[in-house]
């Protein structure tokens, strides 16, 4: 071949990759259009952990798309209350919120089992339900009749059991006890005396300063210090039984997530994966500096009896077994994570609780 025939053949070639690439290019603009959501979340900005895993997944969407897909976050109280975010998402009022899905049980106790429900799952075994067992299908089938879809999309770990005024030390010093207690938790622990309140973050602090409620759960040390339970209750019990290994939500509107391109529902799915661990390496990295500093400060940490804890898990199987015989959609989901959390739990005995009780008690010899 003659320098001119190649490179006239090689510019009919280079004149087919510029066509092809003009035509590729809308094609490419279709699927991955410019646009921006609105994300409400159910909790303040004070408490950066849990409300930064909702800018933590906005800020990956938007880096994994060059900005084309940006979600714009706001605080509590800015769009609507922290615990109408759910609905505001489901109206179409926003695109999405990100939320604690037990915060709405009282409407379907079906909820409560997207977060936590009492002596459930811990942070590993909820992701391993979540993402390798049925989890995230089951969930979205019922998120599905209330106009959304659900992503995990962070986890506090085992929570502590919250700031009392008063001692507790058996089941008959529940009785009467006004807490602030989210989701199922209020309901179990109401048969033994108790009388929950649902309060939303940024409103728990006054309540219990002013006496409205005896005792309040949050999260744990590090939130629970930036609220500054510790000024106006002194007791702080642990283990937050109710919520092993909550999961937080952001949720979708059905519709919008529908109309969403392959490529953007791959990405907020990876966002909200990372966010989910992101958040709950933050909470394990600032718990433990913030537990010392709360009982230098004059917090007295006091676990909960075994009477009480086995009282209340009576209590917790009492109320499954009432809710399932009248909920067919709770009942379906609560089976399947049941039988995955009996193997979950004689699995943890051989390994975790294995290593981590050693540990302990070298940490207690001050052998670490």
């Amino acid at each position: 071949m003659d320098r001119r025939s190649f490179i006239r053949k090689a510019g009919f070639a280079g004149a087919g990759a510029a066509a092809a690439t003009t035509l590729a290019a809308p094609a490419i603009a279709q699927s991955n259009p410019k646009i921006t959501w609105r994300c409400t979340s159910s909790f303040p900005k004070a408490l950066d952990t849990i409300y930064g895993a909702a800018e933590t997944m906005a800020r990956f969407v938007s880096e994994a798309t060059d900005g084309n897909f940006e979600i714009q976050v706001f605080a509590a109280g800015e769009i609507v209350p922290g615990l109408q975010a759910a609905d505001a998402a489901s109206a179409g009022t926003v695109e999405l919120c990100h939320t604690a899905s037990y915060y709405y049980w009282g409407k379907d106790p079906s909820y409560a089992l997207g977060t936590a429900i009492p002596f459930g799952l811990n942070y590993r075994q909820q992701n391993a339900w979540y993402y390798y067992g049925q989890g995230n299908e089951l969930m979205n089938e019922f998120y599905a009749t209330q106009n959304l879809y659900g992503l995990p999309c962070g986890n506090t770990g085992a929570q502590m059991g919250g700031w009392f005024r008063k001692e507790i030390n058996t089941v008959d010093d529940l009785d009467g006890l006004k807490m602030r207690i989210g989701g199922m938790g209020g309901k179990i622990i109401e048969k033994l005396g108790v009388v929950p309140q649902q309060i939303a973050g940024g409103d728990i602090y006054p309540a219990l300063e002013k006496g409205t409620i005896d005792a309040t759960e949050w999260v744990g040390p590090y939130d629970d210090q930036k609220l500054g339970f510790n000024k106006v209750a002194q007791y702080y019990y642990y283990p937050g039984w109710w919520e092993g290994g909550p999961v937080l939500h952001a949720m979708v509107n059905l519709e919008k997530w529908n109309e969403l391109s392959d490529t953007y529902k791959a990405v907020m799915e990876s966002a909200c994966r990372a966010a989910n661990a992101d958040m709950m390496a933050s909470y394990d990295y600032k718990n433990p500096s913030a537990v010392r500093q709360l009982v230098a400060d004059g917090a007295q940490l006091r676990p909960f009896s075994q009477e009480i804890l086995e009282a209340c898990y009576n209590a917790a199987m009492e109320t499954y077994d009432e809710i399932n015989a009248e909920n067919e959609t709770f009942k379906k989901i609560y089976d399947n994570q049941r039988a995955f959390k009996k193997d979950a739990y004689l699995w943890a005995q051989l390994s975790e609780y294995t290593f981590d009780t050693f540990m302990m008690i070298q940490q207690r010899a001050g052998k670490l």
